[in-house]
């Protein structure tokens, strides 16, 4: 029995003879079925051709797979006193990964943007001894991968510690969350956005999208509910979804300008 990764989103499915015949993550209308078709990939085959590198992203370390696999997003990793959380996730743990979180306290908790990064969540759970991951229940029916170890929250906010709080927004999924780290950017806040709100190439504006490969965008009452969401919120730095897609100084203000730029845009 394998665990099938699928090589285009990186998510991860329940144990089987053979692979599925089919990814629904990839054939709903927010992402796409490979060009050359389905294809499928697991944990050992990933792991002989790519590896994970660590980098520093501005007061939060980086996890991604290199070469780019999937999606190619990265996952964060904050340190608090008590071990780290991950936010998002990789197809790809290795032991060098869990000995080096390991030496930074371990690993107490994964939280997790949307379907499209669920990626390996449960193997990165199970590596740290079935740590909890944190999934909006609205986003329930994408899991491909069922565990004890998914926590599916619901409601508008869930707090992961005493700086750390996941923010219900919607939009790109129904259960599309932000991540507020109240201790980031040196006390100022940070905002972990995932792809709920992209950071754009500019790096200082963020943009919102039903579908970005599709190219569907947002109506204005899903803009103006994740601008409600996240307006009690205080935040100075945005990290985006993938290496260098930050916006380090202004974040609120960049945030508003962009919900502003973008109602203008489809008014």
């Amino acid at each position: 029995m394998t665990h099938f990764i699928c090589c285009q989103c990186g998510v991860q499915f329940a144990a089987s003879v053979a692979a599925p015949g089919h990814c629904p993550i990839c054939e709903d209308e927010r992402q796409f079925v490979r060009w050359e078709g389905q294809a499928w990939t697991d944990m050992d085959a990933l792991g002989r051709d790519h590896r994970l590198a660590w980098r520093d992203e501005h007061g939060v370390t980086g996890v991604g797979i290199e070469p780019s696999f999937a999606i190619g997003q990265r996952a964060l990793l904050i340190e608090e006193a008590d071990g780290c959380v991950l936010w998002d996730c990789m197809s790809l743990v290795t032991p060098e990964i869990v000995e080096a979180i390991g030496s930074r306290g371990g690993l107490k908790a994964i939280a997790i943007s949307h379907p499209h990064f669920y990626s390996a969540m449960v193997e990165w759970s199970e590596a740290f001894g079935g740590v909890p991951v944190y999934l909006h229940a609205a986003d329930r029916q994408w899991v491909m991968r069922p565990n004890p170890s998914i926590v599916f929250w619901e409601g508008d906010t869930q707090l992961l510690s005493n700086t750390l709080t996941l923010i219900h927004c919607g939009g790109h999924f129904e259960g599309s969350s932000m991540l507020h780290w109240a201790a980031g950017a040196s006390g100022a806040g940070a905002l972990l956005v995932g792809d709920s709100a992209q950071v754009t190439m500019d790096r200082s504006h963020v943009s919102f999208m039903y579908s970005y490969p599709n190219i569907v965008p947002l109506g204005p009452a899903a803009i103006r509910r994740i601008a409600a969401a996240v307006a009690p919120f205080a935040f100075d730095r945005i990290y985006g979804g993938w290496s260098d897609r930050n916006i380090l100084a202004g974040g609120r203000q960049a945030f508003d300008r962009s919900v502003a730029r973008y109602l203008a845009a489809i008014d």
